[in-house]
């Protein structure tokens, strides 16, 4: 497809292109949205932008994004420390507490295994789950990784490697769509999913 447009505009309608989920007419509208801004608002983008790829960090714990070493629910001493939520990304944190189901802790995987992708475990946190479990008191770990293939697929490595700890693994209950993503969820959906989880084994 050639260029529509000139020079550096059409490099930033390029450059929002290559967001997941924008389109060409969706890169065209918020690249229009910004030249048609005033300086200032231009401005608090571009500093906002710096400022996230400078400050914003994983936690050392479980790997959500955190802008300082803990996130703010490894920080709070309020959460229960003997249920872990394995989940594949960040925005999946979000998906869950939107639920408000649940009280826990999280880890983050960083993806999925994926072999068509070339996704194996080594490339997920998993040795790093693994180390969280050998040196805390956590008594059931839920694994809430995205109902479709690539989620199944770690969920089961997942209970294979871990089941040997004795510790309770439950995979969230049936409700959620298969083949869609824990994001996308709603929360009554989402809340019942965890209500209604169920014990997994090998």
């Amino acid at each position: 497809m050639s260029s529509m447009y000139e020079g550096i505009v059409q490099d930033l309608i390029d450059e929002f292109a290559r967001l997941p989920g924008v389109g060409p007419k969706g890169a065209s509208r918020i690249a229009f949205h910004i030249l048609n801004a005033d300086d200032e608002t231009v401005a608090r983008l571009a500093h906002v932008l710096i400022e996230v790829k400078d400050k914003a960090r994983f936690c050392r714990s479980c790997f959500n994004v955190a802008q300082d070493d803990l996130c703010r629910i490894c920080a709070d001493s309020r959460r229960d420390q003997s249920i872990l939520c394995v989940v594949e990304e960040p925005k999946d944190v979000m998906a869950v507490e939107r639920s408000r189901e649940f009280r826990g802790r999280y880890h983050v995987l960083g993806g999925a295994i994926s072999p068509i992708d070339g996704i194996g475990p080594d490339d997920l946190r998993i040795s790093e789950l693994v180390a969280r479990l050998a040196d805390t008191g956590i008594a059931e770990i839920i694994l809430a990784t995205d109902p479709n293939l690539e989620g199944e697929a770690t969920a089961t490595y997942l209970t294979r490697l871990i089941s040997p700890l004795g510790m309770k693994i439950t995979r969230l209950a049936s409700g959620l769509p298969v083949g869609g993503d824990l994001e996308y969820a709603d929360e009554v959906t989402l809340g019942r999913a965890f209500v209604g989880r169920r014990q997994v084994s090998p």
